[in-house]
């Protein structure tokens, strides 16, 4: 898997640990007064144990690593060499010899195609010759 891929497995990683972080989160804080106004929450239910306080520490530890991960990545990208135009000179080129190229591939196509039609008309002498029983001319 080449480089860029791997930084977009990476990103979409963090945005699910993200995305579960918050939603874990969301879904089991205990509930708060938000104002003396309001009624009292109801009480959370005894079976359910779940540790409030050692979750963020946990759901925040993977998202750290995956961001590190990330970060590994990122320092692995090649560096660019020289200015913008250089790389603007660079990639003209690249585009000349990808159009020198292009050429030649449809010179060898052309000939490949007129080779196919000649060989296709031999057989269908050949196959005529051999159905009639004629004798070559």
């Amino acid at each position: 898997m080449d480089i860029i891929s791997q930084l977009q497995e990476q990103v979409n990683t963090i945005a699910a640990i993200t995305f579960n972080t918050f939603g874990t989160l969301q879904r089991d804080a205990p509930p708060v007064r938000l104002s003396p106004n309001y009624p009292e929450p109801p009480a959370v239910p005894a079976d359910n144990t779940v540790n409030v306080a050692e979750q963020p520490k946990v759901l925040s530890a993977a998202l750290v690593k995956a961001a590190k991960q990330f970060d590994t990545l990122v320092a692995a990208l090649p560096v660019s060499e020289g200015d913008e135009e250089t790389q603007l000179k660079q990639i003209a080129e690249l585009e000349a010899e990808n159009e020198a190229v292009g050429q030649e591939l449809q010179r060898q196509l052309e000939a490949a195609e007129q080779e196919l039609k000649q060989v296709q008309e031999l057989f269908n002498k050949v196959t005529d010759n051999c159905l009639n029983l004629k004798k070559p001319d």
